[in-house]
């Protein structure tokens, strides 16, 4: 299981990569990228809930009500990062944000490890672990480095926006240990992806809405879609595979080891895709700086599962 889950972490952070594509052609089809994160999470949620129906697995969502009611509120933890995303990519640039989300994935899932949060097996800060994750960190402000003009936007003056990303990234880690604790209570991991999801598109409709009233932002609309590219849809399914893998991982090569491995995927992905500008995004050549963050990544994470 161990072997299988090491290489599904990778692969799962690399479609995150695909789901920032995909995403980015929904927002542009439905004109709100509030209304195109609440339809990804639903095609997510769709997706799930048939794989569960196909295993045989969906009728232990029957056993919810034993379960402690904050065991299925996981799915909040997309709504928070994708809100914040919205927030923070026009005011740090994607490519800080993107490396404070890294950091602070990587601070939640140590202090996971090393206390045994949330039923997240104990594994104590060894010098391997603790260098490993120096490591991650260390990759995580060379690839922010890395990209001309980023560090620049960095300043006292934007404190908040810098604690406001390292939260939106430590939430990612805290989400995967409560599904993997709604997964013990009910046992079925496509079962326990439907809720996960279900919570986080019933939460992005919510946002949707406040964000309507409150900031009167636009009304998503589904004319654009009939003139989206198919893999506009892929996001959910990209997403769905990214969650079911971190807290299926979880208690098997621990928080640190599966958020490590997801983040070098995505990172390493994410090169190819600026570099030939996959799914319609912006051609960016990697300098050697950006590409030796993401080598560092690697080798932490192969240092803290101790290769």
């Amino acid at each position: 299981m161990e072997n299988l889950l090491i290489p599904a972490s990778l692969v799962a952070g690399a479609l995150l990569a695909v789901q920032a594509g995909a995403n980015a052609q929904l927002s542009k089809a439905v004109g709100s990228p509030f209304g195109a994160t609440a339809i990804q999470l639903s095609v997510g949620t769709i997706a799930l809930a048939v794989i569960a129906a196909l295993t045989c697995t969906l009728g232990t969502l029957l056993a919810l009500g034993d379960a402690r009611w904050w065991h299925v509120l996981g799915g909040t933890a997309s709504a928070f990062y994708v809100v914040s995303t919205i927030l923070l990519f026009p005011r740090l640039g994607a490519v800080v944000s993107v490396g404070l989300f890294i950091a602070g994935q990587m601070l939640a899932s140590l202090a996971l490890d090393h206390f045994g949060l949330l039923g997240v097996p104990i594994a104590p800060l060894g010098t391997s672990m603790m260098i490993g994750g120096l490591a991650v960190l260390g990759g995580a402000a060379a690839i922010v480095l890395g990209q001309q003009g980023a560090a620049s936007t960095l300043s006292a003056s934007k404190l908040g926006w810098v604690a406001l990303a390292l939260a939106a990234g430590a939430v990612l880690p805290v989400q995967g240990a409560v599904n993997a604790l709604l997964r013990a209570q009910i046992g079925a991991p496509f079962a326990v992806g439907t809720v996960s999801f279900l919570v986080a598109a019933l939460s992005m409709i919510v946002v949707l809405l406040l964000a309507m009233a409150v900031l009167k932002a636009p009304a998503p609309g589904l004319g654009g879609i009939v003139r989206m590219p198919w893999w506009g849809w892929l996001g959910g399914f990209a997403g769905a595979i990214y969650v079911t893998t971190v807290f299926v991982g979880m208690p098997v090569i621990g928080a640190s080891a599966v958020v490590g491995f997801t983040v070098a995927g995505q990172q390493a992905a994410s090169v190819l895709v600026d570099r030939y500008g996959w799914f319609r995004l912006p051609r960016r050549p990697a300098s050697s700086l950006r590409l030796a963050g993401v080598i560092a990544l690697l080798a932490g994470v192969a240092v803290i599962k101790g290769f």
